[in-house]
């Protein structure tokens, strides 16, 4: 009998890894799924705050992709791994700070680790010659096979006709007749043959799944950075760059503003760690400040707290004020109006 083959995939949660995927069941190999958890995926928790993303499926992708196909999926937590990626990236960043090359060559190569330590023959992706302008071209994919150290155990199914033969092609594991030829950032091929396999629901094909590569969210991580003096984070920081409305009124603080019930309930679960205020004579947001601040800092910060508050327009709004380790306090503050806060103090 021949021996079954087996694969591991790396499952995005996007359309092009769930074909790649179904392409190996199609010619008969084992195959189960990895998803790397680094803490900056759009889907961890967001869609299920914000009414603006209430239509939008309360799903993890990867796990309802696994769940179509019928494959088991291994969900790998690399957040402290993986800071050395952003921090410190071989090939630099995209557009903005996605390291999206030394990010596909750490993925390739922990999946490649993970093949070893489960006696799993090759690796399988979803990559497209000339999908990415930084990871998948022509000339960066043999750099991800060499310095992930999988070399040709690395099966690209969607593009593997214009690339060289893998060795599960030549040792007959796979068809290569049976693969394909996808090029390009157009989708139509793509959709063509979701349809084909008879998928008929999947996450929109054109959309990243990284915060990295979002130029608001870079920017508050740049900003971050900036502030404290050194390029380092922990996950709370990451998921609060998510969250709120993030305005910097002066260098040693910012503030971080709810914009709706949503995020109001994921703040409170922050108010322990930080300074807070909340307007009482007016509905309105929580307000986190993060940094240092004096008396002066803290009346700046409760008149912005009353601006984005029903209060707005009122002479005068309380708010409470909640300093670690101190007993709470009420200011009477006039809000401050558009006129007085400047365009740079938004992140």
């Amino acid at each position: 009998m021949t021996t079954q083959r087996k694969a591991v995939s790396l499952i995005s949660g996007g359309l092009d890894s769930m074909l790649a995927t179904q392409a190996m069941l199609d010619q008969g190999i084992h195959v189960e799924g990895i998803n790397f958890f680094t803490g900056f995926c759009v889907e961890g928790h967001t869609h299920a705050i914000r009414k603006k993303d209430k239509a939008k499926p309360k799903r993890n992708n990867a796990l309802w992709v696994a769940e179509q196909l019928g494959i088991k999926l291994h969900i790998v937590d690399v957040i402290d791994e993986y800071k050395d990626v952003v921090i410190n990236p071989k090939h630099g960043y995209g557009s903005n700070l996605n390291p999206c090359l030394d990010c596909k060559c750490f993925m390739v190569r922990k999946a490649h680790e993970w093949i070893k330590e489960h006696d799993f023959d090759f690796i399988i992706t979803g990559e497209v010659i000339g999908q990415r302008p930084m990871s998948q071209r022509r000339d960066t994919m043999p750099v991800i096979q060499r310095e992930s150290g999988a070399e040709d155990l690395l099966l690209r199914p969607l593009c593997a006709k214009f690339l060289p033969e893998t060795l599960p092609e030549r040792e007959g594991w796979v068809n290569r007749e049976r693969l394909y030829d996808f090029t390009g950032r157009g989708r139509k091929p793509q959709i063509a043959l979701a349809a084909a396999m008879g998928f008929e629901d999947f996450a929109q094909p054109a959309g990243g799944c990284c915060f990295l590569t979002d130029a608001a969210y870079s920017n508050k991580l740049a900003d971050l950075w900036h502030f404290r003096g050194e390029r380092e984070y922990e996950i709370d920081d990451i998921m609060l760059l998510k969250v709120g409305r993030h305005l910097r009124p002066r260098p040693h603080f910012k503030i971080i503003v709810g914009r709706e019930e949503g995020e109001n309930r994921f703040l409170e679960g922050y108010r322990k760690q930080f300074t807070h205020m909340i307007t009482t004579s007016h509905p309105g947001p929580l307000v986190l400040l993060d940094g240092t601040a004096n008396d002066d800092d803290l009346q700046l910060a409760a008149r912005l707290a009353a601006r984005f508050s029903q209060g707005k327009n009122a002479d005068s709004v309380r708010v409470e004020l909640h300093e670690r380790g101190k007993a709470p306090r009420e200011l009477d503050v006039t809000p401050l109006t558009s006129d007085e806060i400047p365009e740079g103090w938004y992140l």
